[in-house]
């Protein structure tokens, strides 16, 4: 895919898709003997124009290579690990935009 990829918090404004946005979020205490750790799901979206199931799952699989086993700096934290789990693909009803939705996995440790 050439361009640029971009994460948004929301679904932009006007914007013709192929874009992607932040889902779902959820945090879990990972924490055990010794160590003060978190479990962190989140899921991100990315939509496409109609008829774009192909683009969305494009678009979807590079987010996926580039999240999978990054290790971004974090401030205060450990990461443990950084995984993709899993990637569906649906068609919006309201808008026919095709959705792709990456569900990422991390788990952090406190410093």
């Amino acid at each position: 895919m050439g361009g640029t990829l971009r994460l948004h918090e929301e679904p932009p404004r006007g914007d013709a898709p192929v874009y992607a946005h932040f889902g779902d979020a959820r945090a879990d205490d990972w924490s055990g003997e010794g160590h003060d750790g978190c479990e962190q799901e989140l899921s991100i979206i990315v939509r496409a124009r109609p008829g774009s199931a192909a683009l969305a799952l494009a678009a979807a699989d590079r987010m996926a290579e580039l999240i999978h086993d990054a290790s971004p700096p974090l401030e205060g934290h450990r990461l443990v690990n950084l995984r993709v789990r899993a990637c569906e693909i649906a068609r919006d009803e309201r808008s026919g935009f095709a959705r792709a939705t990456l569900r990422v996995r991390a788990v952090t440790e406190r410093l």
